[in-house]
């Protein structure tokens, strides 16, 4: 996967995990449980797209001056 595919998927979890939050805020208390749930899901996403990003721009290690 491309740094720029992986960069998009990161910005829409961030607007994902930011609708999420906003509805989380001004939900019932029945449907707070689910939303929870849901933010937790995309956050761990969120995470793991920050990770191949922040990958896939270190400078590898046999590359690096000694």
């Amino acid at each position: 996967m491309s740094i720029r595919l992986i960069a998009q998927e990161l910005y829409r979890l961030e607007k994902e995990v930011s609708v999420i939050e906003k509805l989380l805020f001004s939900a019932r208390a029945e449907d707070r449980d689910e939303l929870k749930d849901r933010l937790r899901k995309v956050k761990a996403e969120r995470n793991r797209a920050k990770k191949m990003l922040e990958g896939a721009k270190d400078e590898p290690k046999y590359r690096l001056p000694r």
